[in-house]
């Protein structure tokens, strides 16, 4: 990797603050990592330089990552909804954190202004706060039957997993307005972030990790895949 244009731009030192190196692993059941595909190599619009290098998610991988998250959700489904929303609470302080380096990296390797790429933290940040509250308001509501001495309600259950695609223009702040209120309504998450700004995708589970490290939480909840379209098609 050419790092002289990069330090220019004080890239070397953001990448290694959000853990990002020469060549990262593309897929993850949480907190660990592995990868076995083909290299996709992230240029920056900005000088064009090489950032960095992401292996894919072979098919192979994307079928376990598939199991380990249906394996998680039995468990995840059970955990108390304001409980799942404390997690959510401290993604959000750690996207508060690390705003800065994570910011700059949406700059760096999307090509948006800098104060774009903070303010799609800041959005991440935002839909955390609303989450949190939300994993206490779930409400039913609670209904007359015309059958005597009988009551209907209303009351949710999670889904599974969720699927999240992002898009390029905005590399992390659509996978956590999903993420953060499927997390809170007790589903598993599996993202595939943009080919084109795959970095953006590891940083942000590299933090997650985390957080799912420190409240020893089981690998499945939040899932990472890398890969082009044929991966999930």
């Amino acid at each position: 990797m050419d790092t002289t244009t990069n330090d220019k731009y004080g890239i070397q030192e953001m990448l290694k603050t959000l853990g990002l190196e020469g060549e990262n692993l593309g897929s993850s059941t949480g907190t660990k990592f592995f990868g076995e595909g083909e290299l996709i190599e992230s240029y920056s619009p900005v000088d064009g330089k090489l950032i960095g290098k992401v292996k894919q998610t072979t098919p192979e991988e994307y079928e376990k990552i598939i199991q380990k998250s249906e394996e998680a959700f039995k468990t995840w489904r059970n955990v108390p909804a304001p409980k799942r929303g404390e997690i959510v609470r401290q993604l959000g302080d750690k996207l508060r954190e690390f705003k800065d380096p994570l910011g700059r990296l949406v700059s760096y390797e999307m090509g948006k202004s800098l104060q774009e790429g903070m303010g799609e933290v800041q959005e991440m940040i935002d839909i955390c706060d609303f989450a949190v509250g939300l994993s206490r308001q779930l409400y039913g509501l609670t209904m007359h039957s015309e059958r005597p001495q009988h009551r209907m309600y209303e009351q949710y259950h999670p889904l599974g997993i969720v699927g999240v695609i992002t898009s390029f223009n905005f590399p992390v702040a659509v996978w956590a307005w999903n993420a953060a209120l499927a997390f809170v309504a007790g589903d598993t998450i599996l993202w595939k972030p943009s080919e084109k700004a795959p970095l953006c995708g590891v940083a942000t589970q590299k933090l997650m990790a985390d957080i799912l490290a420190d409240n020893d939480l089981p690998e499945g909840i939040s899932n990472l895949v890398v890969g082009d379209y044929k991966l999930v098609s």
